[in-house]
């Protein structure tokens, strides 16, 4: 149905479509996760409701807290509700991440497409918002196989957009310098990652020298 409607749309038309500085060179990480059947419709709004519980259940109590029993309590629900959607806990833990996932994306989407897209992809980086669960997840990892791969899927995709955006944006000063925007992306992620987390734990020592250095090299390879 798409390709039939694009195909009747004029030449001149088509040619109109307004693209990005760093639109998307590649698949999203939504394309590429592996999509398993699930029980209960994907839009049905009790589902919704069942991972808004189990988020702010891993948020305020941690991800182990996270039972069918629990869930089904903060979201109001009967426990055999919970199941029906989520045969186990790891298809809702999946979901509450493929959620979190996807509007992650959507903020490095914002930030690619902005006028500033180097700088806005640091303050990502930098964002406190979703510190809580990031860390809850970065545990859950460590024991739970399906959770780390899901990780695992997410991080390479992002990483591949970021690479393509900042090797095209500076590729040729990165050069320069004897970097490549692989190595670009990983510095500002783990600079950043290190700054919300070390927050999360209340540690703030040398982070306003950390964040300053890094927007000192950044104001020079966008001058």
């Amino acid at each position: 149905m798409a390709a039939a409607i694009w195909d009747r749309i004029k030449p001149e038309q088509k040619s109109v479509v307004p693209q990005a500085p760093c639109a998307r060179v590649i698949g999203s990480y939504a394309g590429t996760m592996v999509q398993k059947r699930r029980i209960g419709a994907e839009s049905s709004e009790t589902r919704a409701r069942i991972v808004d519980a189990a988020e702010q259940v891993i948020r305020d109590e941690g991800y182990a807290a996270a039972s069918s029993r629990r869930v089904a309590l903060r979201a109001e629900l009967p426990p055999s509700l919970v199941h029906y959607y989520f045969p186990t806990t790891d298809d809702l833990l999946l979901s509450v991440f493929r959620r979190g996932a996807q509007q992650s994306d959507a903020m490095i989407d914002q930030a690619l497409a902005s006028d500033d897209p180097v700088r806005a992809l640091w303050r990502f980086f930098t964002d406190t918002s979703r510190t809580a669960l990031a860390m809850e997840f970065v545990a859950l990892a460590n024991h739970r196989k399906a959770i780390r791969a899901e990780i695992t899927r997410h991080s390479e995709a992002m990483r591949a957009r970021q690479t393509a955006c900042l090797d095209r944006l500076l590729g040729p000063k990165l050069a320069e310098q004897g970097m490549t925007a692989a190595a670009m992306s990983v510095l500002l992620a783990s600079a950043g990652r290190a700054l919300v987390m070390e927050k999360g734990l209340d540690v703030s020592a040398g982070h306003d020298d950390a964040r300053h250095a890094v927007e000192r090299w950044l104001d020079k390879l966008l001058t």
